[in-house]
């Protein structure tokens, strides 16, 4: 379990055989499979686990169909049978979802082209699950949606998840096989030498510093990669952005692939924990990636944009929007001017100076990921690696006295005082952020960003945590002042930027 926090102290003095540096899905992975392997394991997180990408994910376990127009087929393979895995191995948290791709006149692809590639796509994740919807059936399923040269749709099934519980669930599994955890613990310097690693860790919080020794360093920072050493991979951080709108004023019960005309790339519209989440927009992040993420106005005018064009009398406005949400992709960049959207989405993993790095891929991928990592470690032999590939064994078990919704979708309702309890008592929740922002989603959710449970959060960080008075007033002046700058409504952008 990751229970409460630990201190550098009492991690110092132990051997470990691995050192995993990033808190996000890539680096819980590795951290999951090395414990799985009986590896004495530590993971490091600079800011909170998930606090970047995988907290901002679009929520998709997916092989994802325009892989395989790209020929990503091996990609689309992979990542469709992780999919069918994770639904087996976690049916709360990963659950298959009903996508429609609405068709229509003169707009590529068309019903034909798009059911070979379905077929395709069925075919390699072992399941039959498409099918076409005639026009009435899709007004039908899909209320308000443009009739205007609509000619029905096509219906395939993919998974939802919430992305940071994914990742929290694979470091208490790992918590489980004996891998430990740390979160705000920033590495700042590495190195190698005759086969044993030296990182060195200030842990933001105490502002203590100190050396850990290791016999490998696994370097999963995702975007952040490239400052560690070993710049093998040339990274392209590239930002998408989401809205939460009130499900009042767009009601979906479908997951909708939808098509934006101003540059042709696919949007999605989903029900996602009780809201509806519009989203990703797909543009290089030029600003710092110490900073919080966050959308422009050029990205909500751009989304806004989609959803009025395609439902033309819901007429959505800012005003509608609970909150919204920025991540950045550590892409592998296959060169300069390249489409972002048509960058590719595998991972590369290199090494450098006796330090391995991984970087790019897919949440749905996080496990073979991981494996390929180890490999290049030294830590897992490429004939394990395959034997762990092909192993139908279980990859979670279920946790002990947790509360169901631990290891479920949480559908919105995260105000379960058992639930809280639970989390506070195993999460490793260090300030207010991290469980109105991640260990649960009431900050994304909630208009009032969660002001209405302010009497029982006191108590419980009071009875749990220690918080005292002045304590939970800072926190909670944190907590606001984050979720307004980094997940509010930017006003309108007047040169209506591409996003």
């Amino acid at each position: 379990m990751l229970a409460k926090r630990a201190s550098l102290a009492e991690l110092a003095g132990e051997q470990w055989d691995l050192i995993v540096i990033g808190g996000g899905i890539t680096g819980a992975g590795v951290l999951l499979e090395a414990a799985r392997q009986g590896r004495k394991a530590l993971l490091l997180e600079q800011q909170d686990f998930a606090w970047g990408t995988s907290s901002r994910s679009s929520k998709m376990v997916h092989g994802g169909l325009r892989y395989i127009a790209q020929g990503e087929v091996r990609l689309t393979r992979d990542a469709l049978r992780e999919r069918e895995r994770l639904l087996r191995d976690l049916p709360g948290l990963v659950e298959r979802a009903q996508y429609l791709f609405p068709l229509r006149d003169g707009r590529f692809p068309g019903r034909w082209p798009l059911t070979a590639v379905l077929s395709l796509y069925d075919f390699l994740a072992g399941i039959r699950d498409h099918r076409f919807l005639p026009t009435a059936e899709v007004l039908m399923r899909v209320p308000g949606l443009d009739a205007a040269g609509l000619n029905g749709a096509m219906s395939y099934t993919d998974a939802l998840t919430d992305d940071c519980r994914l990742v929290v669930r694979c470091l208490l599994e790992a918590g489980r096989l004996g891998g430990r955890s740390l979160n705000y613990a920033r590495a700042t310097g590495v190195s190698a030498d005759n086969g044993r690693a030296r990182v060195d860790v200030t842990d933001l919080e105490s502002g203590d510093s100190l050396t850990l020794n290791a016999g490998a360093v696994i370097n999963a920072t995702g975007a952040w990669a490239n400052r560690l050493g070993g710049a093998g991979q040339r990274i392209r951080p590239l930002r998408g952005s989401h809205l939460f709108v009130d499900p009042a004023r767009l009601p979906v019960a479908d997951c909708l692939t939808l098509i934006n005309p101003r540059d042709g790339r696919p949007v999605f519209v989903f029900p996602w924990e009780g809201v509806t989440c519009v989203g990703t927009t797909d543009l290089d992040h030029g600003d710092s990636l110490d900073q919080e993420a966050r959308a422009s106005g050029a990205e909500v005018d751009y989304l806004l944009e989609l959803i009025n064009g395609q439902f033309p009398e819901v007429k959505l406005s800012r005003d509608d929007i609970l909150s919204t949400m920025a991540g950045v992709r550590p892409v592998i960049s296959a060169g300069e001017g390249k489409d972002p959207s048509k960058e590719r989405r595998d991972h590369a993993v290199w090494e450098d100076n006796g330090i391995v790095t991984v970087s790019g891929g897919k949440l749905t991928t996080f496990r073979l990921i991981a494996l390929d990592a180890l490999c290049a470690a030294g830590l897992l032999a490429p004939r394990d690696a395959r034997r762990a590939r092909r192993s139908n064994a279980p990859l979670f078990r279920p946790l002990p006295d947790a509360p169901e919704q631990v290891d479920h979708f949480l559908h919105g309702v995260q105000d379960d005082e058992a639930l809280l309890r639970w989390i506070l008592t195993h999460e490793a929740v260090v300030h207010l952020d991290d469980l109105l922002l991640r260990r649960t989603r009431l900050g994304l959710l909630r208009r009032d960003g969660g002001a209405g449970l302010t009497a029982l959060l006191r108590a419980l960080t009071g009875e749990l945590l220690g918080w005292d008075g002045p304590r939970w007033d800072q926190e909670w002046a944190r907590y606001e002042a984050i979720r307004e700058r980094f997940y509010g409504v930017p006003p309108a952008d007047r040169d209506r930027a591409a996003a």
